[in-house]
C-alpha cells in the first residue's frame, strides 16, 4: 500500500468523526488532522484534498470555542507550507469565518485565529490582500491591545506578516493606528512580545520614507535602543533591523539616529553579539555613512570602524564579512580623512586578502574590491598603502600607485620615506604599458626624484655598474 493510499485512509476515517455528536471527538478528531498537516506539505495536500476544509470552516462557524481553536489550527497547519495550500483554505471561504472568530469572547479563539491568518498572509502579496480584505487588519489592531500576552505576540507577528509585502498593505495597517500601540509595546518585558513589535514595525518602516516618519513620529527614539542591550538576541536584532529600514531612506532620518546616539548604541551591540543576530547592525552603519560624509565622520567617532573590522577577521560567513567590507568602504569613500580612519585599524590587506581568495564566495569578492578600491582613491596615508605595492593585483595596483603619484609631489618628508622603505625601487619593477594610466603614475613619481636615483633603483642598474667596473681600466702610475 502507498504512503498515498495511506494517507487518503487515514483523512477517509477521521472525516466522519469531525461530524461526530460527541464534541470531544469532533475536537479530537480535529487535532489529529491539525498535527498530520502541521508535520509536512504532503499531510497538509491529503487534507485539502480529502474535502475536510469545507467541513472544517463550517463548524467554525457553529461550534463551542474548543472545537473554534482545533479547526483554526487545522488552518494554519495545512496554510503554513506553501501560498498554493495557503489559497486552498482561501478558496473556501475560511477568511471571513476567521475573521469573525477574532471578535470571539475567548482569547484562545482569537488567537488561533490571527495566528491562522498571518500564516496565509506571510506568503505573498496577493494573499495578504485577502486578508485584508475580509476586515482582518482593525480587529488584528484591537488584539494587540488585549491583555493577554500570547495574543499581543500572534496578534502583532499577523501585521507584521501583512505589512512585509508592499506599501500599500503597510498603509492599511498604518491607516488603523497600528503604529503607535507597537509603539508602546517597545519597553514590555515579555522578550518574544518584544520581536514581534519590532519585526511589525520594521516591515512598516522598510517600504517608503513617508512611513518610516510615521514610526519615528511614535517616539520610538531613544526608547528603541535600550533594546540593542536587551538579554534576548532575536530582540536586539530586530531592533537593529528597524533602525536599519530607518536609516537607510534619508540623511535626515539617519541624523535623528545619530542625534539620539543610534549609531554608538548600534555599534555596541555590534560587539556584544555573533553571526547574523550582528548583521542588521553592521548594514544600518553602511547605510548611515553612505548618506553624506558629516554621517561618515558620526560613525567613525561612534568608535565603528574597529568593530567592523573586528567582524571582517573573526566572523565565518562570507555574507556577513561581505556586509562589513560594504560598510568599510562606505565610511572610507569620502574623504582623505575616511579612508586613513579606516586604514590605520589595517582593514586593507584583510579585505585584499578576502578579495584575492579562492575561497570567498563572489559576493564577498565583489564588495571587497569594490571597498579597496573606494578606499584607495581617497587614502593618502602611505604607510596602509605601501604593502599594496608587493601584493596587490594589476587592477588594485594602479589605484595605489595612483595616489603615491598625487601625494609625493608635495610632500618631501614622504619622497624620503618612499625611497629608504624600497618603495621607489619597487615603482620601478612594475611593468605597465607605454601609454597607459599606470605608466602615467609611474612617470609622475619618478618625476618628484633626482634623474640618477631612478636610474639608481632601475632593474639592472646594478649590473650596467658592474659591467662598468669590468671593462674599467685603472690608470697605471
Amino acid at each position: 500500500m502507498s504512503q498515498r493510499q495511506v494517507l487518503q485512509g487515514v483523512m477517509s476515517l477521521l472525516r466522519p468523526l469531525l461530524l461526530d455528536v460527541v464534541p470531544t471527538i469532533q475536537q479530537t478528531a480535529a487535532l489529529a488532522l491539525g498535527r498530520l498537516a502541521n508535520y509536512n506539505g504532503d499531510l497538509a495536500e491529503a487534507v485539502v484534498k480529502g474535502d475536510i476544509l469545507p467541513q472544517l470552516v463550517y463548524s467554525l462557524a457553529e461550534q463551542n470555542r474548543f472545537y473554534k481553536k482545533a479547526a483554526a489550527f487545522v488552518l494554519r497547519a495545512v496554510g503554513k507550507h506553501s501560498p498554493q495550500l495557503a489559497q486552498a483554505i482561501v478558496d473556501c471561504g475560511a477568511l471571513d469565518t476567521l475573521v469573525i472568530c477574532l471578535e470571539d469572547f475567548d482569547p484562545g479563539v482569537k488567537e488561533a485565529a490571527a495566528w491562522a491568518l498571518g500564516y496565509i498572509a506571510r506568503h505573498n502579496a496577493e494573499l495578504s490582500q485577502a486578508v485584508v480584505d475580509a476586515g482582518a487588519v482593525p480587529l488584528l489592531v484591537l488584539c494587540i491591545q488585549e491583555p493577554e500576552i500570547a495574543l499581543k505576540r500572534i496578534a502583532a507577528s499577523a501585521l507584521s506578516d501583512i505589512s512585509k509585502h508592499s506599501p500599500e498593505l503597510a498603509q492599511t495597517v498604518v491607516d488603523v493606528g497600528a503604529i503607535a500601540h507597537l509603539a508602546q509595546m517597545i519597553l514590555n518585558p515579555d522578550s518574544k512580545l518584544k520581536r514581534q513589535v519590532l519585526s511589525a514595525l520594521s516591515q512598516i518602516a522598510k517600504h517608503s520614507v513617508d512611513l518610516a516618519e510615521m514610526v519615528v513620529e511614535a517616539e520610538i527614539f531613544p526608547v528603541v535602543l535600550t533594546c540593542l542591550k536587551d538579554k534576548d538576541d532575536y530582540v536586539k536584532k530586530n531592533a537593529s533591523t528597524l533602525i536599519r529600514e530607518i536609516a537607510k531612506h534619508t540623511p535626515e532620518l539617519s541624523q535623528l539616529i545619530v542625534n539620539t546616539g543610534g549609531v554608538a548604541a548600534v555599534t555596541d551591540c555590534i560587539g556584544s553579539c555573533k553571526g547574523n543576530i550582528r548583521l542588521p547592525g553592521i548594514m544600518m552603519l553602511g547605510y548611515v555613512a553612505a548618506h553624506s560624509e558629516n554621517l561618515a565622520m558620526a560613525v567613525i567617532v561612534s568608535k565603528a570602524v574597529p568593530q567592523l573590522s573586528v567582524c571582517l577577521s573573526e566572523e565565518p560567513e562570507d555574507h556577513i564579512k561581505a556586509a562589513a567590507a560594504w560598510a568599510l568602504g562606505q565610511i572610507g569613500r569620502h574623504t582623505p580623512e575616511h579612508a586613513r580612519a579606516v586604514a590605520v585599524t589595517n582593514t586593507l590587506p584583510v579585505l585584499l586578502s578576502l578579495y584575492m581568495s579562492t575561497e570567498s564566495s563572489e559576493d564577498l569578492q565583489t564588495k571587497s574590491k569594490k571597498a579597496i578600491k573606494s578606499i584607495l582613491q581617497k587614502c593618502t596615508y602611505l604607510p596602509a598603502l605601501e604593502p599594496f605595492l608587493y601584493d596587490a593585483p594589476p587592477n588594485i595596483l594602479k589605484h595605489v600607485v595612483g595616489q603615491f603619484s598625487k601625494v609625493l609631489p608635495h610632500d618631501s618628508k614622504a619622497r624620503r620615506l618612499f625611497v629608504t622603505s624600497g618603495g621607489l625601487k619597487k615603482v620601478q619593477e612594475i611593468k605597465a604599458g607605454p601609454g597607459s594610466l599606470l605608466q602615467e603614475y609611474i612617470n609622475s613619481i619618478n618625476s618628484c626624484y633626482p634623474e640618477e636615483i631612478v636610474r639608481y633603483y632601475s632593474p639592472g642598474y646594478s649590473d650596467a655598474l658592474l659591467q662598468r667596473v669590468d671593462s674599467y681600466q685603472p690608470l697605471a702610475n
